[in-house]
């Protein structure tokens, strides 16, 4: 019986301000110079600007399992784009205490939430209803989503219970719904969006450009068919010389083969150069030849 590769497990080398963050990619398929010239970091070099984000996904039918998110890889990846790094996602039920607390606190604490979830036409739609006892207003039914409701003749019953996503918290901004359905809202830094992926999508793309943006993550990734230990002291070390960029390794099966996706991070494309560099000749010096990978 052939023996078993062993197993290893994600390693990341965190700097003392890490940016542990879904970001924009760069393809490398160049091979790096075999002369490193590396520099010292100034202290007094001024700080990339960060703005961050909490995602709040909410719903029971998450939790349960019965349903899987898909929004959350779809927000990180747009807010990266923009310039705005997720910081925290949290999934949590429909319950009215745990959605007020939890948006009055990430409220405070990151520069946008989003949430997802909870503001649909039946009963356990408490989403909009929260948000307003968060933020301590009324809720009202916003004339404009109103209108798009009434627009499309339903049965009295029915429309009774659509009207329910017109609600929204007093002073509230919409937030356009491209596919033409109810509109969600924001109030405050509190973005609230659909459960729904494809009308969370079309949500989310009408808030491009509207949105304060800091430095915009990049990233950079090599393949080397070793094991995380292999190379974990060399990674170490690097990420003690380059403070600034997030190292992490990721292992993987291939082909019957054990290898290691080191990816890094960073909004300074000549430091994220440097970086790679130094990792493919460490990659090297452990004895095997790295390959240029995409992220």
């Amino acid at each position: 019986m052939a023996r078993q590769a062993p197993v290893e497990y994600g390693m990341r080398f965190l700097p003392p301000r890490a940016l542990p963050i879904i970001c924009a990619t760069k393809q490398r398929t160049d091979h790096p110079m075999t002369e490193l010239h590396t520099t010292t970091p100034n202290a007094d070099m001024p700080q990339a600007e960060v703005v961050t984000a909490c995602v709040l996904i909410i719903g029971n039918e998450i939790l349960s399992g019965r349903t899987q998110d898909t929004n959350l890889n779809h927000i990180a990846s747009c807010l990266g784009d923009w310039g705005i790094r997720t910081m925290r996602a949290e999934v949590i039920p429909d319950d009215a205490d745990t959605i007020i607390e939890a948006v009055r606190r990430t409220s405070q604490a990151f520069d946008y939430v989003f949430t997802t979830g909870g503001i649909g036409p039946t009963h356990d739609d408490i989403t909009a209803e929260c948000i307003a006892r968060a933020f301590n207003v009324d809720l009202m039914i916003h004339p404009e989503i109103e209108s798009r409701i009434l627009a499309l003749a339903a049965p009295p019953e029915v429309m009774d219970s659509r009207m329910l996503m017109a609600r929204v918290p007093e002073g509230a901004r919409l937030i356009d719904n491209p596919t033409g359905g109810p509109q969600g809202f924001a109030i405050g830094n509190v973005h609230v969006m659909a459960g729904i992926p494809r009308v969370m999508q079309a949500m989310l793309s009408s808030l491009e450009g509207t949105l304060k943006g800091g430095a915009i993550v990049r990233s950079r990734s090599i393949i080397a068919y070793l094991g995380e230990s292999t190379i974990a002291t060399a990674l170490g070390e690097i990420q003690s010389d380059f403070p600034a960029v997030d190292i992490g390794s990721y292992p993987f099966m291939r082909g019957g083969r054990y290898g290691t996706n080191l990816i890094m991070r960073g909004t300074d494309d000549a430091e994220l150069d440097k970086v790679y560099q130094t990792i493919w000749m460490a990659v090297r010096t452990a004895g095997v030849e790295p390959e240029a990978g995409s992220e």
